[in-house]
């Protein structure tokens, strides 16, 4: 009896034992928390500026969610920062991180940046995300930008752009002589070829100058944006687009702060980004028809034109000199239009057979 209580003595330590080892193996060590990386983007947008202040602002979320927030990024629009021009130095210079802008506007500094927005009489919004993506221009967008020390990618787009308010109709050349009008970059020097005295204004100043009559018309951007400027209410022809068909923003980010972000960061910020950007693209798509719903009910004298042929005609004609012009002076900006004219070649038949027939053919 005295062996057999000993026996279950012996069992009950070596099994009191077992448990406590099993409860030690089971027990796991506290992870080291995950590093938080924090970037600043400025923007040169207003913070109501919708929906381009919008894709900025959706990059940063989804970042942050993407990766349970270990990367999250400070937006700052253009009245925080007071610069809304100087994106690409401030992003450059490393006073930020990212930014969010539009290749067009650094013309100045670099002339090969231009052409990334969106060129007169070029592609449409579908075709330049194609030529982007899968027809080499983002490697060509980001050798332009390497001189800079900057990665660039779209930013979303506003799709056609519409050509602009006019208090009087424009039905020849001779009515564009002398007309003022704000336009600004590559469309203000075509239409400055054609007789136009071109101005540029600031935004804040446009309803007040076109009120005045210290302009005779301008151009901004598409219903979404231009019925909150309120030009709808002074002139009632609305002018259908060739100037911007698919005016592409830009999201630079800082190559060495790039290069720090581990890999699969540096993975969520480009996706990301590229989510953003068609996603404003998709927005504004929706904006536009409301806007113009709304426009067209409230202002029913408003009357859609389209510039006649002599001066489309002129326009192209403008158009084509000053591109001979530019890259004459910069062989770099020469292969990218080049390359652009190419894509669009190969690309608009199917836009043509697809989009513009179905369309045409179900009036």
């Amino acid at each position: 009896m005295k062996k057999l209580t000993l026996l279950f003595v012996s069992l009950a330590v070596l099994f009191t034992g077992c448990n406590d080892t099993k409860k030690q193996e089971t027990k796991q060590e506290p992870k080291a928390k995950a590093r938080t990386y924090t970037l600043t983007m400025a923007t040169t947008w207003g913070p109501t500026l919708s929906p381009l202040i919008d894709s900025a602002q959706n990059m940063a979320r989804y970042a942050e969610t993407m990766s349970n927030g270990r990367l999250k990024i400070r937006v700052d629009a253009s009245n925080k920062h007071k610069s809304p021009l100087g994106i690409l130095d401030m992003v450059k210079g490393g006073q930020y991180d990212m930014g969010h802008s539009a290749s067009y506007y650094w013309k100045g500094k670099d002339i090969a940046a231009l052409p990334f927005t969106s060129m007169p009489f070029g592609m449409t919004a579908p075709e330049q995300y194609a030529w982007f993506y899968e027809g080499g221009g983002l490697e060509l967008m980001q050798k332009v930008y390497s001189k800079h020390g900057l990665l660039s990618f779209p930013g979303g787009s506003t799709g056609v752009q519409m050509g602009g308010w006019f208090k009087e109709e424009i039905k020849s050349l001779e009515d564009l002589q002398g007309l003022k009008m704000r336009i600004p970059g590559f469309a203000g020097e075509i239409m400055a070829k054609l007789g136009v005295q071109v101005t540029n204004i600031a935004p804040g100043e446009l309803y007040t100058a076109l009120d005045r009559n210290t302009i005779d018309a301008l151009e901004w951007v598409g219903p979404s944006m231009d019925i909150g400027m309120g030009f709808h209410r002074i002139a009632s022809y609305y002018y259908t687009g060739w100037h911007e068909p698919a005016s592409e923003m830009q999201f630079l980010i800082n190559k060495k702060t790039f290069d720090k972000l581990p890999k699969d960061l540096q993975e969520i910020l480009v996706l990301t980004i590229r989510t953003a950007a068609y996603d404003m693209y998709i927005q504004n798509y929706d904006m536009n028809a409301k806007a113009w719903k709304k426009m067209k009910a409230e202002h029913p004298n408003i009357q859609v034109k389209t510039f006649p042929k002599e001066i489309m005609d002129e326009m192209k004609k403008a158009n084509a000199e000053l591109r001979a012009e530019l890259g004459a002076k910069s062989p770099e900006l020469k292969e990218i239009l080049d390359h652009q004219d190419a894509y669009m070649k190969d690309v608009r038949e199917w836009t043509e057979m697809s989009d513009y027939l179905y369309i045409k053919n179900n009036l």
